[in-house]
């Protein structure tokens, strides 16, 4: 099979996901477009130059519905002859429509494809899709359906993690952002956003809180406890599912939790051929990637199973990667993959993650990738993994090697 590469990767900053966030008055469709008309020009490329574009995002309602792909095809620079795809695995989106563009391509199926996703949660709100997993009594019932703070609240009991555990990691996240922008190491992939006039709106991560300290997250309050524990509460749905467990400790709270944030990232993806065709240098392979169904109520236990399930596939081990990119949904989500994989915190999210950045759903998954990318060529390394929890329960991966 054709191997495929990634050529470029590119994402806006992330702006806080309301109504005073600094991207609040951009659409999804022109964020995206700017992303695409950036990856063109960068990129010297010109007429039908890719096979199609592939766009994640979670909330596919209102301004995000309709196969934005396409819209935002049409609201760019690029050659209305490349149509679009939409597609929605919740919060791994950006990552499949990396994945499947390269499957594209080592299928001979186009040379070239961007890839990548959208997710404004300031002006579409998570759910406001109105899932039947949440909804629909004849799933939810059946699946044991919690929210996924209790999901990640049941994570951190079932495997031994503490409040403090959890804000230790989100104090690193936070202390790690702060130094990778102030070293400038997400300069290469940053787009400004520009408003209709070509005036900067945001050039930088707008949800960081530089300054947390064990202190001030110690005085919030578990987000999901009234949740849980208000009668008919959701810890009673777990506790039937899981009724080893005695109770559910309730760690998380907005501090050691991902960021509700708006933001799109891009990744241009092609064959060998494809590069040559445009005088591009690939910057790395796309050696595998993966996805997997997990327990629906946990939930967020993802990136365990398909990062076995990608190292059998491949016959590596965690000692082959040099670094690791695991989404920060939660700080637990993390914790876990860690300690699941004997994996030290100096090998994973080495510049922070979505606890101090934001986690713009569709996005995550190509911004993720091209975090990873860049910090193996600053750092001068190979090999790196990438992975999600999904929700619903779920996993996905990608593993990239520098050529």
């Amino acid at each position: 099979m054709t191997d495929a590469y990634i050529y470029d990767a590119l994402r806006t900053p992330r702006g806080k996901g309301r109504k005073d966030g600094a991207l609040h008055e951009v659409t999804s469709l022109r964020l995206s477009a700017q992303v695409l008309d950036a990856l063109k020009t960068r990129n010297a490329l010109e007429g039908h130059a890719v096979e199609d574009v592939i766009w994640g995002n979670a909330t596919q309602v209102g301004e995000q519905g309709g196969c934005l792909a396409r819209t935002a095809v049409l609201g760019s620079d690029l050659d209305q002859s490349i149509p679009g795809l939409s597609i929605n695995r919740f919060c791994a989106s950006g990552m499949e429509a990396v994945n499947l563009a390269a499957n594209q391509v080592r299928a001979g199926a186009g040379e070239g494809y961007i890839a990548g996703g959208v997710e404004m949660m300031g002006r579409v709100p998570m759910s406001s899709d109105g899932a039947a997993v949440a909804v629909d009594p004849t799933v939810a019932m059946d699946s044991y359906f919690v929210p996924q703070g209790i999901a990640a609240d049941i994570i951190a009991t079932e495997y031994g993690f503490s409040r403090d555990d959890a804000d230790a990691f989100a104090v690193e996240s936070q202390n790690r952002a702060k130094a990778a922008w102030d070293a400038g190491r997400f300069d290469r992939s940053i787009l400004p956003v520009t408003d209709q006039n070509g005036l900067p709106i945001l050039d930088r991560d707008e949800h960081m809180r530089p300054g947390t300290d064990m202190q001030s997250l110690g005085a919030l309050k578990p987000s999901f406890k009234d949740q849980g524990e208000v009668m008919p509460g959701f810890d009673q749905v777990a506790l039937m599912k899981y009724p080893h467990l005695e109770a559910i400790n309730h760690i998380h709270h907005a501090g050691n939790s991902s960021g509700i944030v708006d933001g799109a990232a891009g990744v241009l993806i092609g064959s060998k051929a494809f590069g040559e065709k445009w005088g591009l240098t690939p910057r790395a392979r796309i050696k595998a990637s993966a996805k997997i169904g997990t327990d629906p109520t946990i939930m967020l236990t993802g990136p365990v199973p398909v990062t076995s399930k990608i190292l059998t596939e491949t016959g590596m081990t965690p000692q082959d990667f040099d670094l690791f990119e695991v989404n920060e949904a939660f700080s637990a989500v993390v914790l876990r993959f860690m300690q699941a994989f004997g994996v030290d915190h100096d090998r994973v999210n080495v510049n922070g993650g979505a606890i101090a950045l934001g986690h713009p759903l569709g996005a995550t998954g190509a911004i993720i990738i091209g975090t990873l990318l860049d910090e193996l060529e600053r750092r001068d390394k190979e090999v790196g993994l990438a992975t999600l929890c999904v929700a619903s329960g779920m996993g996905a991966a990608t593993i990239i090697e520098r050529v």
